[in-house]
C-alpha cells in the first residue's frame, strides 16, 4: 500500500509539473509573439521611414533641378536682352536680317538651347519678331502660348533700370513651360542711345515636354521626372510649380527602398513565427500526451524541457540573424540586456557594456541620450540618429528606435548608418565642389559672392576677383593625355590655395580656369604682389612621371564697388580683364578698364560682320607678281584677302585674320581663298603657278588634306601650279602631326613653302626633316640691306642654304632697286615686293599677264 500511495503521489506530481510546464509555455509564446510584433512594427517603421527619406530627397533635388533652369534661362535671356546690338536691331528698329539671317538671336536660341519659343515684344505690346523652333514666324507670342502674357512684360519692363530679367511658370496647352523675360537695353554698350519710348521686352519660351523632364530628372538622379497626374498631384510630396495650381506640379518614379525592405524582412520574421508556432504545437502534443499517461517517464519531461531550450535557441538565432542590435535599459538608464549582433557591428564587448549607462556609449546632437528619452509624449515611431566610437577608434553612426517597457526601462534596436550619412555628405560635398580637384565650384562661387557683395565693400576695403587661365595647358593634354592634364590641375589647385589666406576662395569653374575672391586687399600694390606670387608659383615645374611640365597663367582682375556691384558684372568683367591679360603676351595680369568692354563689343561686331562677309560676299582677292630675279619674268603670284567693309571700307588681314583664328571663321575663310585662288589661277597661262598661305590652325583640324584634294579637283587647276605656304610654328606645335599631313599633301602633287624663314628657332632641322620645295627671306632682312652688312651675310647664307637643299628661295619686300641688284649678286631664285609690283585686284592682274604674254609674244618674233 505504502508503495501504491507513493506511485499515486508522484504521479500527481507529475501532473502538477505537466500542468505548470504547460502555463510556462504559453507564457514563453506570448513572449516570443510580444517580439515578433515588436519586430514587424521595428521593421515596417523602417521602410517606411527609408521611403519617406526618398520621397523627401526626390522633392529636393527636383526642386533643384527647376531652380537650376531657372538660373540657366535668366543668364540666357540676360545676355542677349543687355547688348547694345540687340537694342539697336530690335528695340530702336527690328532688324531680321540681323537677328535670324546672322543668327544673333535667331535659330540657334531653339538648336543650343531647346528654346521652342523666341519672341521680342514691342513698346506697343505687339510681337513684332518671332522664331518658333528655329524658324521664322509672324505670329503674336498671346496666341501661340494660347493666354495673355502682359503681367510677365511689364515685370521685365519693370526691371530694365537694374537689368534684371524675370521668370514664370505657366500652362500651354495642357503642358507645363518656363517664360524668361527681360527689357531689351544698351547695356553698358557706350554707342547705343537710348530713346524715351517702354523698352521692348525679350522673351524665350521652354515647353517642358516629358522627354525633357526626364533627361532633367535624371541629371538630378530623379527618376521618371513628368507632370504630376491628379491622383499624384495630392500626394505630400508632390512639386508644384507655381502657387497657381492650375500650371501643374512634378512627380516622379520612386524606387521604394523600403518596399524592398519589407519584401525581405517580412517573410523571415512569418517563416520564424512559424517554425515557433510548429515548435509550440509539438510541445502542447507532447505535454498533453504525458498529462494523459501519467506513468510517462522523467526521460519524457527531460525531452520536453530540451525541445523547449531548443525553441530558445532558434528565437535567438531569428534575433541575431537582423542587421540591427537590440538593447534594454533600465530605470536608471544602464543597459540590461545587448544582443549578440551588438558586438558583431560595433566590436565592442557586450560584458563591458551590460550595467554601464546608455548615455556613456551613444550620444546626440542635441543632447544626452536619456534627455530625448525622456521627453514627455514622444512618439514611439521616431527614431533619433546617435554617435559613438567603434573598437577601432572610428565614430560610426546609428539610427536608435526605442520604445518604453511600462515604466521599467526601455528596450529598442540600433542600425548603422554610417554609410548612407556619408553617402549624403558626399552628394552635399559634390554639389558645391569640384569632383577632380576638390575646390569650390561655380555654384559655391556664386553663393560665396552674393554673401561677400551683401556686406557692401568699400573703396577703402574692396572685394578683388581674380580670374585666372592656364597657358600652355593644352599641349599637355594633347601630348601627355588627360591623366597628367588632371596631374597639373590638381597641383595648380594647391599651389592657388597655398597663395591665398583663410577667409579667401579659391574655385575652379571649369577647365583650366579658376576664380579667386580676395578680402582684405587695401592696395594695388597687395593685389600685384599677389599676382606676381601666383604666377611665379605656377610656373615652377610640375613633376610627372620623371618628367617636368611648365604651364604659366594669366590673370584678369575687377573689384567690387569700384568696377560693379552685381555677381554676374564682376565675373564678366574679371574675365574682359583676363582675355586683354592673353592679348598682352600672356603670363601677366590686367585690371579691368572700361575701353575694355569697348573693344570686347566691337571685336564681337567685327566677328558677326567677318560671318557675314564670307557668306554675302564681301571679300576681296587680291595677287601679288612673284618674278625670277635672273630674268625679270613673272612665275606665279602670292593670293592676298582683303575684306571690303560696307562701312569701314577696305579692312586689312592684320585686323580681321586673327579674329577668325580665335572665332573658328579660318576654315571658311580659307576655303574662299582656296578655291577663288585656284578658280582664277586654272585660267591664266601654264607656266604661272599661285600661292596661298595656311592658317596653323587649319593643320589641326584633321580635314586639311580633304580640303585641298576637293579645291583641285573642282578647279581643275594643275596640283603642281599650287603653292602652300605655311609658317614655322606650325612645326613647333606638334611636329609629328605636322609632318603626316605635308607628306599627305605632296602626295597630291603640290608645292610646299616655308613662309618668314629666319625668324624661328630651329628652321635648319625643319628643312632637313620636312618636304618643302621652297622658302621665302623674311621681308625684315631686306629692310636693313643698305646699312647693315650682317643682313647682306645672311641673305647670302640663305641663299647658298637653299641650292643646297635643291630649294626655291624667294625674297620678300623688295622696295628697292639696291635690294634688286644685291638679289641678283646672290643669284637669288624669285623674289615680290612693291618694287616690282604691288598687290592687284583680279582684273588689274589680269591685264598685267595679258601684256606679258604680248610682249613674250613680240620679243619671240
Amino acid at each position: 500500500m505504502p508503495n501504491n500511495l507513493a506511485s499515486i503521489a508522484n504521479r500527481l506530481t507529475d501532473r502538477s509539473s505537466l500542468s505548470l510546464a504547460r502555463a510556462s509555455l504559453f507564457k514563453f509564446v506570448a513572449l516570443l509573439a510580444g517580439v515578433f510584433v515588436l519586430a514587424s512594427v521595428s521593421l515596417v517603421y523602417l521602410a517606411n521611414d527609408l521611403d519617406r527619406t526618398e520621397e523627401v530627397e526626390s522633392a529636393f533635388y527636383t526642386k533643384k533641378a527647376m531652380q537650376s533652369l531657372e538660373k540657366s534661362m535668366l543668364s540666357t535671356v540676360r545676355d542677349y536682352a543687355f547688348w547694345g546690338d540687340a537694342y539697336r536691331h530690335l528695340h530702336v528698329e527690328v532688324d531680321a536680317d540681323w537677328a535670324f539671317v546672322r543668327q544673333n538671336i535667331g535659330p540657334t536660341i531653339y538648336s543650343d538651347f531647346g528654346f521652342q519659343g523666341l519672341f521680342v515684344v514691342n513698346d506697343a505690346n505687339r510681337t513684332v519678331y518671332s522664331v518658333i523652333k528655329g524658324e521664322l514666324k509672324a505670329v503674336e507670342v498671346s496666341q501661340w502660348l494660347g493666354q495673355s502674357i502682359t503681367a510677365i512684360v511689364d515685370q521685365a519692363r519693370a526691371g530694365a533700370e537694374t537689368e534684371t530679367p524675370t521668370t514664370a511658370f505657366i500652362n500651354v496647352n495642357g503642358a507645363p513651360a518656363l517664360v524668361a523675360a527681360a527689357a531689351i537695353t544698351p547695356g553698358t554698350d557706350p554707342t547705343a542711345v537710348a530713346d524715351e519710348r517702354p523698352a521692348s521686352v525679350l522673351i524665350f519660351v521652354n515647353l517642358l515636354n516629358s522627354a525633357k523632364l526626364e533627361l532633367m530628372g535624371n541629371d538630378f538622379g530623379v527618376t521618371r521626372l513628368h507632370v504630376a497626374t491628379p491622383d499624384e498631384m495630392s500626394a505630400a510630396f508632390a512639386v508644384p510649380l507655381s502657387d497657381n495650381a492650375a500650371i501643374g506640379s512634378l512627380y516622379w518614379t520612386s524606387s521604394r527602398p523600403g518596399l524592398r525592405l519589407l519584401g525581405i524582412g517580412l517573410p523571415l520574421i512569418g517563416i520564424a513565427a512559424l517554425l515557433v508556432c510548429l515548435m509550440t504545437w509539438a510541445i502542447l502534443r507532447r505535454t498533453t500526451a504525458g498529462a494523459l499517461v501519467l506513468d510517462a517517464s522523467y526521460a519524457s519531461l527531460q525531452s520536453s524541457q530540451q525541445a523547449l531550450a531548443t525553441s530558445e535557441a532558434r528565437f535567438r538565432d531569428v534575433v541575431e540573424a537582423s542587421s540591427d542590435w537590440v538593447w534594454e535599459i533600465d530605470a536608471d538608464w544602464r543597459l540590461t540586456f545587448l544582443s549578440e549582433r551588438f558586438e558583431a557591428v560595433t566590436g565592442l564587448s557586450r560584458t563591458a557594456w551590460t550595467g554601464a549607462s546608455i548615455d556613456d556609449l551613444l550620444s546626440t546632437e542635441l543632447g544626452t541620450l536619456s534627455q530625448w528619452l525622456s521627453i514627455p509624449n514622444r512618439r514611439p515611431d521616431i527614431s533619433v540618429q546617435c554617435r559613438y566610437v567603434d573598437i577601432k577608434g572610428r565614430e560610426r553612426i546609428t539610427r536608435l528606435s526605442a520604445r518604453e517597457m511600462s515604466g521599467e526601462g526601455f528596450r529598442g534596436t540600433a542600425t548603422d548608418v554610417t554609410e548612407e550619412v556619408e553617402a549624403r555628405r558626399r552628394i552635399e560635398f559634390l554639389s558645391q565642389h569640384d569632383a577632380l580637384t576638390g575646390l569650390p565650384n561655380r555654384t559655391r562661387l556664386q553663393e560665396f559672392l552674393d554673401g561677400k557683395l551683401k556686406a557692401l565693400p568699400t573703396v577703402e576695403q574692396p572685394l578683388v576677383m581674380l580670374s585666372l587661365d592656364l597657358d600652355r595647358f593644352k599641349p599637355v593634354n594633347d601630348l601627355l593625355g588627360h591623366a597628367a592634364g588632371d596631374l597639373v590641375l590638381n597641383e595648380v589647385s594647391s599651389r592657388l590655395a597655398d597663395c591665398v589666406r583663410e577667409g579667401d576662395l579659391v574655385a575652379r569653374i571649369g577647365g583650366d580656369e579658376f576664380v579667386l575672391i580676395l578680402t582684405d586687399m587695401n592696395s594695388s600694390v597687395e593685389v600685384e604682389a599677389l599676382c606676381r606670387r601666383l604666377i611665379d608659383s605656377i610656373e615652377r615645374p610640375i613633376a610627372l612621371d620623371e618628367q617636368e611640365v611648365f604651364v604659366s597663367a594669366s590673370i584678369g582682375i575687377a573689384m567690387a564697388p569700384t568696377d560693379a556691384l552685381e555677381a554676374a558684372e564682376l565675373l564678366r568683367y574679371a574675365d574682359i580683364a583676363l582675355y586683354e591679360a592673353k592679348a598682352a603676351g600672356r603670363n601677366t595680369w590686367r585690371y579691368y578698364a572700361g575701353d575694355m568692354n569697348v573693344r570686347i563689343i566691337e571685336r564681337r561686331r567685327l566677328e558677326s560682320d567677318l560671318r557675314f562677309a564670307i557668306k554675302n560676299n564681301e571679300l576681296r582677292l587680291y595677287f601679288q607678281p612673284r618674278y625670277s630675279i635672273a630674268d625679270g619674268r613673272m612665275v606665279g603670284a602670292e593670293a592676298l584677302v582683303r575684306w571690303q567693309h560696307p562701312e569701314r571700307g577696305l579692312i586689312s588681314p592684320d585686323t580681321f585674320i586673327p579674329i577668325a583664328e580665335e572665332s573658328g571663321l579660318i576654315l571658311a575663310l580659307s576655303n574662299w581663298v582656296l578655291n577663288t585662288a585656284c578658280s582664277q589661277a586654272a585660267q591664266w597661262p601654264q607656266h604661272l603657278f599661285v600661292s596661298v598661305n595656311l592658317s596653323p590652325i587649319e593643320f589641326k583640324t584633321g580635314n586639311l588634306f580633304e580640303r585641298i584634294q576637293k579645291t583641285l579637283n573642282n578647279s581643275g587647276i594643275d596640283p603642281a601650279r599650287v603653292e602652300l605656304e605655311i609658317t614655322e610654328s606650325v612645326m613647333l606645335d606638334d611636329a609629328a602631326g605636322a609632318l603626316e599631313v605635308m607628306k599627305n599633301l605632296k602626295r597630291l602633287g603640290v608645292r610646299i613653302c616655308m613662309d618668314d624663314f629666319g625668324t624661328g628657332y630651329s628652321s635648319l632641322s625643319y628643312l632637313r626633316a620636312f618636304p618643302f620645295d621652297g622658302l621665302k627671306i623674311d621681308r625684315s632682312f631686306l629692310n636693313r640691306l643698305e646699312e647693315n652688312d650682317d643682313d647682306k651675310t645672311i641673305v647670302q647664307a640663305i641663299v647658298g642654304l637653299g641650292r643646297a637643299l635643291s630649294l626655291t628661295v624667294t625674297a620678300e619686300g623688295i622696295e628697292t632697286a639696291e635690294h634688286l641688284k644685291l638679289l641678283k649678286a646672290v643669284s637669288c631664285d624669285e623674289g615680290q615686293g612693291y618694287f616690282l609690283s604691288r598687290p592687284l585686284d583680279i582684273d588689274a592682274f589680269d591685264a598685267l599677264v595679258e601684256a606679258a604674254d604680248m610682249s613674250a609674244d613680240k620679243s619671240s618674233v
